[in-house]
């Protein structure tokens, strides 16, 4: 059974998650803050945490940071913030997805199982493997069969991101913004030419294991298998 960590500072909404969750099949465990959280998360070892981002004692960014020093656990943010900005910090510190307030609580359930399907197997604290893949992201490494795969800083950046997002699709300007930056004036075909390199790079990855697939009028997606 799947253990989900809420870390909720309005009791209300805790409360109505954790009955929801449970509901689901879930076991639930709550913190009204950070303290709380980091010794629930070491003590209780959750399969994915539904992190806010306004604590009363540290923010929900100097959380999830925490929380990817110590390994690669699925983190929803749940905050009332919808901008871009908000999204791209989220997604840039490692958050696997981010759920605007107010929200209704049967799709957080389905956002809770969406993740956890597409999470996949973390080898340890550091690395993340893909079949015969193995991707160092606190090192910056990716290796295939134990050889290194080259990328370049702007194409690793990249592959970094997909990597943190399995069987996540992602919209051209999303990547734009989030590696490139959002005062990036270029061409979007530089998303593109990027992924093409990656795939090369990546060439005698088996496509059974993995690949970044093109989402036709939209982006790409890095489909891996579990």
């Amino acid at each position: 059974m799947h253990k989900i960590l809420i870390v909720e500072d309005e009791p209300d909404i805790g409360r109505v998650l954790q009955a929801y969750l449970t509901r689901a099949g879930f076991r639930v465990e709550t913190a009204t803050d950070g303290a709380a959280a980091m010794r629930r998360f070491d003590g209780w070892a959750p399969s994915l945490v539904l992190l806010d981002v306004m604590l009363p004692d540290t923010d929900g960014w100097q959380l999830l940071a925490w929380i990817r020093e110590r390994g690669a656990c699925p983190v929803i943010m749940l905050t009332a913030m919808s901008d871009l900005e908000s999204r791209l910090t989220g997604l840039n510190g490692g958050a696997d997805d981010y759920i605007c307030k107010p929200f209704v609580a049967d799709e957080v359930v389905a956002r809770v199982q969406a993740v956890l399907r597409r999470s996949p197997f973390v080898v340890d604290g550091r690395v993340t493997a893909f079949g015969r893949l193995r991707v160092d992201f606190a090192a910056r490494e990716v290796s295939l069969v134990g050889r290194p795969v080259p990328l370049a800083p702007r194409d690793m950046d990249l592959f970094l991101l997909f990597a943190s997002h399995p069987n996540r699709t992602f919209g051209r300007e999303e990547l734009i913004a989030a590696v490139w930056g959002t005062d990036y004036e270029g061409s979007d075909r530089a998303v593109d030419l990027s992924v093409n390199r990656i795939r090369q790079a990546l060439g005698d990855w088996p496509a059974e294991e993995g690949e970044i697939v093109t989402m036709r009028r939209w982006g790409y997606k890095f489909r891996v298998r579990h």
